[in-house]
């Protein structure tokens, strides 16, 4: 594919969603999977390099959410295990007035994602080294957000613990799942009321042009998280509530 095609593609793909996509942003994509595959080329970002596949299992998937979620009508975002920024950089680019916030655990991953916010100016983007259980306690950034999203490995419960503590009452928290979750969800629902939760809905679909199947999980945050949530360090995945 030449340029040309590759943005066209970028286009074509993202109003699969019924999503009105700029040249700017567009740009922004097609600079986004350059610096994905060159980084890549020398650390471990994803598994997925073929440009299709990633404007596919990436791009399109993680602004998927506009399903479940107005994003208009949120001022701020935190993406909890962010890796190479799916997906809070796709959102950031196509909703540019919301301010998010990116954390991962591991510093290479946090370099790139501000090497990448500034090459393509993305602006109020807040690239974040640490675990989840460290800057949900107070004083951190505890309870104060409009949404939390995560692609994350880890089943609800756990990602349950590192993600609620961060949103306000009357905010969400929105899990991506593939496959079928039901026992899943069954799991989770002691975890989910215990953190300050209560399980919206889910919504399951196949992503446009795959045959992949993807789940949100959205959980409304309707109660205060009890201080003793997220625990230390490891043990929502060693021992899910």
């Amino acid at each position: 594919m030449s340029v040309t095609e590759r943005k066209e593609y970028i286009e074509k793909s993202i109003r699969t969603l019924g999503i009105e996509i700029s040249p700017v942003q567009i740009r922004q994509f097609y600079e986004y999977y350059q610096a994905l595959v060159e980084w890549n080329a020398y650390m471990n970002l994803t598994a997925i390099t073929e440009f299709e596949d990633v404007v596919q299992k990436h791009f399109v998937d993680s602004l998927s959410i506009i399903q479940v979620n107005n994003l208009l009508e949120v001022d701020n975002v935190i993406d909890i295990g962010t890796g190479a920024g799916f997906p809070g950089i796709p959102l950031k680019i196509m909703y540019p007035h919301v301010k998010v916030t990116l954390l991962d655990s591991l510093r290479k991953r946090i370099d790139f994602l501000n090497h990448v916010t500034d090459i393509i100016n993305l602006k109020d983007v807040e690239a974040i080294h640490g675990r989840a259980e460290d800057y949900a306690k107070p004083g951190q950034k505890r309870e104060q957000y409009d949404l939390c999203v995560s692609r994350a490995v880890a089943n609800l419960s756990t990602l349950s613990e590192y993600c609620l503590p961060y949103v306000k009452i009357g905010g969400m928290f929105i899990s991506y799942k593939s496959g079928d979750i039901k026992q899943e969800l069954d799991n989770a629902k002691n975890a989910v009321f215990l953190l300050g939760g209560k399980t919206a809905f889910c919504k399951t679909f196949e992503l446009p042009g795959t045959n992949i199947q993807r789940s949100l999980v959205c959980i409304q945050k309707v109660n205060g998280c009890p201080k003793k949530y997220p625990r230390k360090a490891g043990m929502a995945s060693k021992s899910p509530i």
